[in-house]
């Protein structure tokens, strides 16, 4: 009788703990679950930061030592798309500066100094283009894409890649 008390005991401890093991999967998988998703919104997260510098094909990394910078010698006032329910002409003011890969195909028949200095005037009006299609609350907002929207204009005029990049230097809107 010893033996089947001590089987019922042995039994009863077997069940209670496959019970606690159960309660304790169910509480621990929920957790679980919150916390692989958590990893999977940060590693979305950071993906889509290391994607927005390789956007629309593989950026190259250029050096200093192959970089020439060529800035307009005046500031640029460009007028902005009006807002809605606004009757005022609004204006950006800005220095712009771009940045040449002097390793680049297309620097030698383009890049240096005297043949963009012939060309500004067609890069001014790509400039103007872009800042064209922008509200002054938007172009304020949206320097970065702007600056990508340049770029691409600009590469497709020369159909060339040796300008990539492009900066705003003391830039104000009005």
């Amino acid at each position: 009788m010893k033996k089947n008390l001590i089987s019922v005991i042995i039994l009863a401890l077997l069940i209670v703990n496959i019970v606690l093991t159960a309660i304790m999967m169910f509480s621990v998988t929920g957790a679980s679950r919150k916390t692989a998703a958590l990893v999977d919104n940060i590693a979305t997260a950071l993906n889509l930061e290391l994607a927005s510098g390789t956007e629309g094909g593989a950026e190259e990394v250029v050096s200093m030592a192959d970089t020439e910078t060529y800035s307009f010698a005046e500031n640029m006032t460009i007028p902005l798309k009006k807002s809605e329910g606004d009757d005022k002409d609004h204006y950006c003011i800005v220095s712009i500066t771009l940045s040449i890969n002097t390793k680049a195909d297309g620097y030698k028949e383009y890049g240096s100094a005297e043949n963009l200095a012939t060309r500004e005037g067609l890069i001014k009006d790509e400039i103007n283009g872009v800042f064209a299609n922008y509200t002054m609350e938007e172009a304020r907002d949206n320097q970065e894409e702007i600056k990508k929207e340049i770029i691409n204009r600009i590469q497709q005029m020369f159909d060339s890649k040796f300008i990539y990049n492009v900066s705003f230097g003391d830039i104000m809107f009005g």
